[in-house]
């Protein structure tokens, strides 16, 4: 059963989590980094626009959980949304890319027993925080009164918003111990 992330006294922020939860979390981080590496790069692409990160056309996502990670800046005006997007998507993705490709290589070395730098913690907080997006995307939560009707709707059998409501709880306590001053 999971613990909650705390800090140590020597500033270390462990958590504990037994195979099956270090699995499911794994498991979620790895579809959360399938769902922004990008498949489709082009060969025709401009190498200097590539270098300092702009596409060429930057259109809004279809899929709801990609327009959660990467919102509309402009809400009111598509042209200006997408050409705001043409400059900042690519940046933004590489970052979350980088962010849950770190938290997986962390679980990845560790055992039930998870300790992190304080880098370390701010990596997996976001990438548990881009991971809750899409699962709220996926589940159309939009407050807590759907939350509270899904988690009944599966009570006895579990489910995707047991998961959702487990990965709220587990970056909680994250916050939490990052937040701790026990240096």
């Amino acid at each position: 059963m999971a613990h909650a992330f705390n800090r140590t006294i020597t500033g270390k922020i462990i958590g504990r989590l037994d195979p099956v939860e270090q699995a499911l979390l794994r498991s979620l981080l790895i579809q959360l980094a399938s769902l922004l590496h990008k498949t489709d790069e082009s060969e025709n692409a401009d190498p200097i626009a590539q270098l300092v990160g702009i596409q060429e056309l930057a259109e809004r996502p279809e899929d709801p959980a990609l327009l959660r990670l990467f919102p509309d800046a402009y809400r009111d005006d598509e042209s200006a949304a997408n050409d705001f997007r043409r400059y900042t998507e690519s940046g933004l993705r590489s970052q979350k890319t980088n962010r849950v490709d770190s938290a997986i290589a962390i679980l990845d070395r560790a055992d039930n027993k998870i300790e992190l730098t304080y880098e370390e913690a701010q990596l997996m907080l976001g990438a548990m925080n881009d991971t809750r997006l899409v699962l709220a995307s996926r589940l159309g939560l939009t407050n807590e009164l759907n939350l509270d009707g899904l988690l009944a709707k599966e009570s006895e059998s579990g489910g995707p918003a047991h998961m959702y409501e487990w990965l709220t709880w587990l970056q909680e306590t994250l916050v939490r111990a990052i937040a701790d001053e026990k240096n």
